[in-house]
C-alpha cells in the first residue's frame, strides 16, 4: 500500500510515497491511483517537462484545475503557496524536494499556486484535471517576499511570464481563489 500524507502545512494538498517493487529485470511503480485523493477528480491530460538544471517555473495557480506532479528523473525543488481566500492555512508556503531517486507524487488543489526550481537536469510528468484553459492558466511572483518561497538556486533561468506575474498583493480582483472554488 502506498504511504498517503496529508500536508500539515497547506490543507488538501497530498503526497503519495508509492510502493516499488523490483527485481533483476528492473522495477515496477504505481504512481497514480484516483482513489488516492478526496478532492481529486478524473485526470484527464497527462504532461512531460524537461528543465536544465537552475531552471525556475511558476509560481502558476488555477481557480478550477489540480494537478498531480511525480518526478521521473532529477531533483525539483517545489514551493507551494495557499492563495485561497478562507482556507484554514491561507498564507501558508511550503516547499519540499520531489527526485526521480525517491518515489513520491504531489496531489496539488486549486487555488495553491505551485512552482519549481530544477535543482538537476530533470523530467517531470503530471497530470491535470482540466484541458488547457488560458483563462485560468494565473501567476503570482515566485520572488514575492511575503511568500518566502525556498528555490535552492541562486542565478535562476525564468520565462518571460514567470518575470511579469503580480505580486499576491496585486492579483486582480475575480483572480483570487477561494477555498472551495471548484467547477
Amino acid at each position: 500500500m502506498p504511504k498517503i500524507i496529508e500536508s500539515e502545512v497547506i490543507q488538501d494538498v497530498i503526497v503519495v510515497e508509492p510502493e516499488a517493487h523490483g527485481d533483476e529485470r528492473g522495477r515496477f511503480v504505481e504512481t497514480y491511483r484516483r482513489s488516492w485523493f478526496p478532492l481529486g477528480r478524473e485526470m484527464i491530460q497527462g504532461n512531460r517537462s524537461t528543465k536544465q538544471a537552475g531552471a525556475v517555473v511558476g509560481l502558476h495557480y488555477h481557480l478550477h484545475q489540480s494537478d498531480y506532479w511525480y518526478v521521473l528523473a532529477g531533483t525539483a525543488r517545489v514551493v507551494l503557496h495557499d492563495l485561497r481566500q478562507g482556507s484554514p492555512t491561507e498564507g501558508a508556503t511550503l516547499s519540499l524536494d520531489l527526485s526521480g531517486d525517491h518515489d513520491r507524487g504531489l496531489f496539488i488543489p486549486p487555488g495553491v499556486a505551485h512552482g519549481f526550481a530544477s535543482l538537476t537536469d530533470l523530467t517531470l510528468w503530471y497530470l491535470v484535471d482540466g484541458y488547457y484553459n488560458p483563462e485560468d492558466e494565473l501567476g503570482v511572483a515566485w520572488d514575492d517576499p511575503a511568500i518566502h518561497g525556498d528555490w535552492g538556486v541562486a542565478d535562476p533561468v525564468l520565462s518571460g511570464r514567470d518575470q511579469v506575474n503580480p505580486l499576491r498583493s496585486e492579483i486582480p480582483s475575480g483572480r483570487q481563489p477561494y477555498l472551495g472554488l471548484r467547477t
